[in-house]
């Protein structure tokens, strides 16, 4: 936890790309050590607070250079009035003297401004060419024949204002100036949430060819910015009434824990032969599936086979469509976009994942995950044991990230995990909701952000790249 203010100090500095430098000086009992903060962006920088912890008893003695403080192993060390500005490619150099016994370590992760500090210098928006064709190679995304990961952001609006009555996209623009306004963000991937109803002229309004033209032209215009659309399939047809049911509407008005085998296999060959021959758009078959919370969590063998192979699922009263079911439907088009494929209790659980994946002769398949602070697997450990197995096999694509309130703290952790095993995810959501119901990343399209989750988020996608260092 950070110490209480101190008179001078920056309390409301927005997070920036930035490298933390450490240095000690080691005499025994004691230590010196020098902390370089560079600001990496091309902006200057108005207040810094630097944050970091010791594994051990290291004990704050002074510093200098900064106004710095300590509370249990957390150090806070906050700007002087003089040093408050850090000019871009500019650094500042605050110091400090600790005492300490027994071990001595370097600390593992520093956060400037609330935001990890990953040392990578920004690198230049999607701009002046279309996004790439992507293939799956080994356990790496590919671009172009190099490792890639897709960053970005959830878009939402086109699973649920359709059967709202709110039209298309819940008022929000899809124009060029919308675009431009994520490539500010250096955004290189838009997840976009759709209805199968409204594509499939079912209900909802637009829906059929209108529902269709208009997903069409978004996904061509992010395309022709260098941004890789994700067709995510979020809300379905069937009537579902059982353990934490959304609705009892039969209609694609809410999440349903599985799709139907009445309706979604056609939603995906027409959706399939809608993009087939531009892979540069992938296809994620199902948001969140929950079979084991409608089995109770009974039989977890039986729920992952519902998953993959479908047919009658306990506790579900329609006849369902596994992930083997609309992966079978995307490749009889002959479409060879990659293909995202969910885990179990709302894609967070990928334990089985291996095991019950479905078989896709072109080998272009892609584990989706998704991971918020209120999940059951929300520790590195568990992400470890569970995330990074599959990811040593396959791609794993973190479709969904975020936490249910404004700050960025969990949000840190989990993409400061993805990145250092060099996977891919896109936050929940860019859409100006009010920061106050959690996950929402800007207060208008513009694309300013929400503080503190916004910025955050902002301030790590100028810091990171999409191409995987070292990886060809």
């Amino acid at each position: 936890m950070s110490a209480a203010p101190v008179s001078g100090a920056s309390t409301e500095a927005a997070a920036f790309a930035c490298r933390v430098d450490y240095t000690a000086k080691d005499w025994g009992s004691g230590f010196g050590v020098s902390v370089t903060i560079a600001n990496l962006g091309t902006t200057a920088v108005d207040g810094w607070t630097l944050t970091y912890s010791y594994a051990g008893n290291q004990t704050l003695q002074q510093g200098w250079n900064g106004l710095w403080s300590q509370s249990g192993k957390q150090v806070t060390v906050r700007n002087e009035t003089w040093n408050r500005t850090i000019a871009a490619g500019g650094s500042v150099q605050p110091g400090a003297n600790f005492s300490y016994s027994g071990s001595n370590g370097t600390p593992a992760e520093f956060a400037v401004n609330g935001a990890a500090c990953t040392g990578v210098p920004p690198t230049e928006p999607p701009a002046g060419g279309p996004a790439p064709a992507l293939k799956v190679s080994g356990n790496q995304l590919t671009a172009d024949g190099k490792a890639y990961r897709l960053l970005g952001v959830n878009r939402a609006g086109g699973e649920f204002a359709c059967v709202q009555g709110k039209g298309m996209w819940d008022s929000a623009p899809v124009d060029q100036a919308s675009v431009d306004a994520m490539k500010t963000w250096h955004i290189r991937a838009v997840r976009i949430p759709l209805n199968e109803d409204c594509w499939l002229g079912l209900s909802g309004s637009p829906s059929g060819p209108a529902y269709q033209q208009a997903v069409k032209d978004y996904v061509n215009l992010l395309v022709a910015n260098g941004i890789n659309p994700i067709l995510d399939l979020h809300w379905t047809h069937g009537q579902y009434t059982g353990n934490v049911s959304a609705c009892a509407d039969v209609n694609a008005t809410c999440q349903k824990p599985m799709p139907s085998m009445q309706y979604t296999p056609t939603f995906w060959a027409q959706v399939a032969t809608a993009f087939k021959g531009n892979d540069a758009v992938v296809f994620d078959l199902f948001n969140e599936p929950y079979p084991d919370a409608a089995d109770n969590w009974a039989n977890a063998a039986a729920e992952w086979r519902c998953l993959r192979d479908g047919g009658q699922c306990t506790g579900i009263g329609y006849e369902v469509a596994g992930m083997q079911d609309l992966l079978d439907a995307v490749r009889a088009t002959g479409a060879t976009n990659v293909v995202m494929t969910a885990g179990l209790t709302w894609t967070n659980d990928l334990s089985q994942w291996l095991t019950y994946r479905p078989v896709d002769p072109l080998n272009n398949v892609v584990a989706s995950w998704h991971s918020y602070n209120f999940n059951a697997c929300k520790t590195s450990a568990c992400w470890d044991a569970q995330i990074g197995a599959v990811a040593a096999q396959v791609p794993v694509h973190a479709g969904e990230i975020g936490q249910d309130s404004c700050a960025h703290d969990y949000l840190d952790q989990v993409t400061a995990w993805l990145d250092a095993h060099r996977l891919g995810y896109t936050a929940w959501t860019w859409n100006p909701w009010g920061c106050s119901g959690g996950n929402v990343l800007i207060q208008d399209y513009a694309g300013t952000p929400t503080s503190t989750y916004g910025e955050g988020f902002k301030a790590h996608l100028l810091s990171v790249t999409p191409f995987v260092a070292g990886r060809p």
